[in-house]
């Protein structure tokens, strides 16, 4: 690797880290609602929101590092094209597909990277947070009895509640119906209540005050009337991906070998098996799109060097755009059996590789793409127009 690859990756590397680390930084936005309920409603101590916060960055990682590959590439070559450094760079010889040598470097180790997260760290980070919040919603009594309705959640056991107060969770007119045992019915009603928490068992127990527990066997055909003071009944927390008192792993906390499995079996029992198809090919076909998007970036780099960093950033959006728009609806497609699911996990990545090669050749040959230059042209009119739109209202409210 000579000066000029060390220098163009350099550069490569600093724009990718700040555009990595800024969009995982969006998609964090996305959960700061959702933590911060846990820490006010559910008293969340500040290291189970670290672990969650944790547990989640495997799933934006594998969709922020390839973007972070594009943003990268595009903002760089948009750079030296605007400093007149991609034209010295001709001048010496080295021509445009030789300039995306350092390119191949960033997008390979963006592409064994991402690999190592989607097949190991996401399907542990997914399974990981899932036992976390649930572990933490049960310690914390949060699974609420709502006032003047059937609650129907808690297993075979039908609850209503008169009245409850929001301050103190105390609850009045408790009416229970229990078919939880399997040879007998039981009603109970209680003059008060409150949901509890055992740390320690980690189970859900209503406190029941004042009350009676009216007893029906079903094969002995008796009756039983008994009165308490206070009553401790365990309510079963409702979840229906926990199966045996364990979380049931979902298919995106599976393993490779994992869904192989599922889907051997799947196919076995004659079920349909194509959701597990997409998902599997999603894990090679998502780190795949690292070796793509970066022979796209720089080509389009080139083209919006007048636009800056900022209409780069806006171009790159774009792409992003595409693309997942392109993922989730081959998804959808694949999942219902109505394209095969290889085909349609990768045929965005398809559509990426012919897009890029295109503009690689064009770039190389310095001849237009008319159609892909008005695009960008398009994207960052539109961009600088919002710019300036959002920057007048500002002035105007000072």
């Amino acid at each position: 690797m000579n000066i000029i690859d060390r220098y163009i990756l350099r550069e490569l590397v600093k724009i990718f880290s700040l555009g990595a680390m800024v969009l995982t930084a969006v998609l964090f936005l996305d959960k700061i609602l959702f933590l911060t309920e846990m820490i006010i409603n559910k008293n969340v101590s500040l290291i189970n929101v670290m672990k969650m916060l944790v547990y989640i960055s495997p799933a934006f990682l594998v969709i922020t590092i390839p973007m972070g590959v594009l943003v990268g590439t595009l903002i760089t070559f948009s750079h030296f094209s605007a400093d007149s450094e991609i034209v010295a760079m001709k001048a010496t010889g080295i021509s445009f597909p030789r300039m995306l040598r350092p390119v191949l470097f960033l997008s390979l180790g963006a592409y064994f990277f991402t690999n190592i997260v989607m097949i190991y760290a996401l399907p542990w980070g997914n399974q990981s947070f899932r036992d976390l919040v649930f572990k933490i919603l049960k310690s914390s009594a949060g699974y609420e009895i709502n006032e003047g309705v059937f609650n129907n959640e808690y297993g075979n056991m039908v609850l209503h509640v008169m009245e409850k107060d929001p301050q103190s969770q105390v609850m009045k007119g408790i009416f229970i119906s229990d078919a939880n045992a399997e040879n007998e019915q039981r009603i109970i009603t209680a003059k008060e209540g409150m949901l509890l928490s055992d740390k320690e068992t980690q189970d859900m127990v209503l406190q029941l005050t004042d009350g009676t527990i009216h007893v029906m066997e079903k094969e002995a055909q008796e009756y039983r009337l008994l009165s308490f003071d206070k009553y401790n009944l365990v309510i079963d927390i409702p979840d229906p991906t926990r199966k045996g008192g364990k979380l049931m792993k979902g298919n995106r906390e599976m393993s490779i070998s994992e869904l192989l499995k599922k889907i051997e079996t799947l196919k076995e029992d004659g079920h349909e098996y194509n959701v597990e198809r997409v998902e599997l090919h999603k894990k090679f076909s998502i780190p795949f799109t690292c070796l793509l998007l970066g022979f796209i970036g720089a080509p389009l780099g080139i083209k919006t060097a007048r636009a800056g960093r900022s209409g780069g950033f806006a171009v790159s959006l774009v792409v992003i755009l595409f693309y997942y728009v392109c993922l989730i609806t081959g998804e959808s497609l694949g999942g219902a059996g109505k394209v095969h699911p290889l085909l349609a996990v990768w045929m965005p990545n398809i559509f990426i590789a012919a897009i890029g090669g295109y503009l690689v050749r064009k770039t190389s040959r310095e001849t237009p793409f008319v159609f892909f230059e008005w695009l960008v042209d398009s994207v960052v009119e539109v961009f600088q127009k919002l710019k300036k739109t959002l920057f007048k209202e500002k002035e105007f409210r000072v």
